[in-house]
């Protein structure tokens, strides 16, 4: 049967809901954070950077609180979402925006940076959707966002851990998405073009940018508010039937 579009809150609005944001006290993090308590939501700023969580979420105001937290670390995991809970009561998102980024030829990358890459960007983002989503399961309904990347659907050059590590978050969200649904919990990745974060502006500066950029039909990067207002429409509960999806934010990149 049919939803009446009067059924739906094209608002996009998250009042009541409480969102949980990893990375969230700079760059796409920072941005989401933004754009929920924007609409309405009280947000949970988690960061590697402690002192910069707290600030952040003081910049929110007083519905939002920052926490540190290493997310490749089950530990620190495991105490901050307790810690949320007992704040908020409950996490209704989660957005996972928390990552790094190691660039070299292939031949040249170390172990180690390799080895990084993939315990903050694949395990970081399964140990917080572990730890999350069995909140979210015992009540019932929740929403989680994976920040996937263009990387995660085409090979670019000297991303050889980057890719490999965005490519798995997608998979991996998809197994999720495809467990969890029957229970309330919805999962999906957003994935961006370059997005002109302050690390994106330094990085992609000069004819190296200018160059990508003439890859890109749309001939320009994205904006942080972009991604943010994506991951919005994913959240919201407009979107309970987008599920397991990697929705590309990248001006048509990766369709050439």
């Amino acid at each position: 049967m049919a939803i009446p579009a009067t059924d739906l809150d094209l608002t996009f609005g998250l009042e009541g809901k409480v969102a949980m944001v990893t990375g969230g006290a700079s760059g796409i993090g920072a941005a989401v954070a933004d754009t929920f308590a924007l609409k309405g939501a009280r947000v949970a700023v988690v960061d590697l950077d402690g002192d910069a969580a707290h600030k952040k979420a003081l910049d929110l105001g007083a519905d939002s609180a920052g926490y540190a937290c290493d997310v490749s670390d089950p530990d620190s995991v495991a105490a901050v979402v307790d810690a949320v809970v007992k704040t908020f009561g409950r996490i209704d998102i989660l957005v996972n925006s928390a990552g790094v980024a190691f660039l070299a030829p292939a031949e040249e990358l170390s172990v180690e940076a390799f080895d990084t890459t993939i315990k903050v960007n694949l395990k970081g983002t399964f140990v917080v959707c572990q730890a999350v989503g069995r909140h979210m399961l015992a009540q019932g309904k929740g929403k989680i966002v994976n920040m996937a990347s263009q990387a995660a659907t085409v090979a670019l050059d000297q991303h050889v851990a980057y890719c490999a590590s965005k490519f798995a978050v997608v998979g991996l969200s998809k197994v999720l998405a495809s467990e969890w649904a029957g229970r309330g919990v919805n999962v999906n990745t957003v994935s961006p073009t370059v997005v002109m974060t302050d690390l994106g502006r330094k990085a992609w500066a000069g004819p190296k940018g200018e160059a990508h950029k003439a890859l890109i039909p749309t001939g320009r990067f994205a904006l942080p508010e972009e991604i943010a207002a994506t991951v919005l429409f994913l959240v919201s509960d407009s979107a309970d039937m987008v599920n397991g999806a990697d929705l590309l934010v990248d001006g048509g990149y990766t369709i050439r």
